[in-house]
């Protein structure tokens, strides 16, 4: 019996240097059914040519301007065809052998949509990674937070997150979905642009009733930050205006309104640190963020699905707020977080 298909594609804009880089790994892959494709995200730096005359084996498909991250995606993979989609940021190296474990555990369960492997920092890798690590998770008040990265703490890998487990979401970084899921949900929202697309994706998925795994037997070593610096305004506004807008879609009406009443006052307390802190850049892409969100409102209630499940029912919650646990309480590991679904 063949191996089911796969299709890892890499979104690029502008990122020649970093296929120098990281495209020599990716053509490495052991995987009998594989395509591996770019999608160009209309780039002006040569990174079309550089991979057409470097690497014949990649098939490269275009879009007509840059339509970031979600939109990007969404319109290279309508030209695609395979089982699984691996989408994998550019800035990622991979081992030889990190498709097969994850397909594998897939595979296995027909409830399983999506899925991560073990993500840890390619500049040393003896560390997780911040956008995934061993998986993600929500609190009770819809923070992200990953196994193995609370905040800016980040964690060694000792082995002590080597146990498969359903998580609440699947890093963009490395993220495996299986196309049918992919087509059901109609995939990323465009709306989103960056930043929060895949927790707003693994959501969805969640509230169908599927499940989100993380797979401990593959890993890949992630560079992070290579669109958008951590200390980029513009991130601070996707990452504020992006998180309030997947609550609206996602939570049942009632948990909605509340919830978002409350993460608000959590961003006015950030507001004030920011502002404390001289930050004033900072502090008005917060204003920005909940401006263009409460401006779209309606838009967004037109996006809410039909099975809102209850939130907390979801594997992959942290009952309490992980803001509370870390700058109050001093927790600085997942393994000392104990209210979990």
């Amino acid at each position: 019996m063949s191996e089911p298909s796969v299709a890892v594609v890499i979104l690029n804009w502008n990122g020649k240097q970093l296929l120098t880089d990281f495209l020599p790994s990716v053509i490495k892959t052991r995987y009998s059914n594989l395509q591996l494709i770019v999608g160009d995200n209309a780039s002006t730096d040569g990174s079309v040519d550089y991979v057409r005359n470097n690497f014949p084996d990649i098939q490269i498909i275009e879009n007509d301007r840059n339509y970031g991250f979600a939109e990007g995606y969404n319109r290279i993979l309508e030209r695609v065809q395979a089982d699984y989609y691996v989408l994998l940021n550019s800035d990622v190296e991979v081992p030889e052998n990190w498709i097969e474990p994850v397909i594998k555990a897939m595979e296995a369960d027909s409830q399983i949509a999506a899925a991560q492997p073990k993500i840890k920092w390619q500049k040393d890798k003896s560390q997780f990674e911040y956008a995934g690590a061993a998986g993600g998770f929500l609190d009770i008040n819809a923070f992200p937070f990953c196994r193995g990265r609370i905040f800016d703490q980040i964690e060694n890998d000792l082995g002590q997150y080597d146990q498969a487990k359903e998580i609440f979401w699947a890093s963009g970084a490395a993220f495996f979905i299986k196309r049918a899921q992919w087509e059901e949900t109609g995939g990323l929202d465009p709306d989103l642009f960056a930043h929060m697309e895949e927790i707003d994706l693994c959501w969805r998925l969640k509230n169908l009733g599927y499940k989100i795994i993380y797979c401990p037997d593959a890993e890949v070593y992630h560079v992070g930050g290579g669109t958008l610096d951590a200390n980029n305004p513009y991130k601070v506004f996707l990452n504020f205006r992006n998180n309030l807008i997947i609550m609206q879609k996602n939570l049942p009406s009632t948990e909605a309104f509340i919830g978002i009443l409350i993460r608000m006052t959590i961003d006015f307390v950030a507001w004030i640190q920011f502002v404390a802190k001289g930050k004033t850049k900072f502090a008005f892409a917060i204003n920005k963020a909940h401006y263009q969100f409460l401006s779209n409102l309606k838009k967004t209630k037109s996006k809410r699905g039909n099975r809102q499940l209850a939130y907390s029912k979801h594997t992959g919650v942290y009952h309490s707020s992980v803001v509370w646990s870390f700058f109050i309480k001093g927790i600085r590991h997942f393994s000392q977080l104990k209210d979990f679904q």
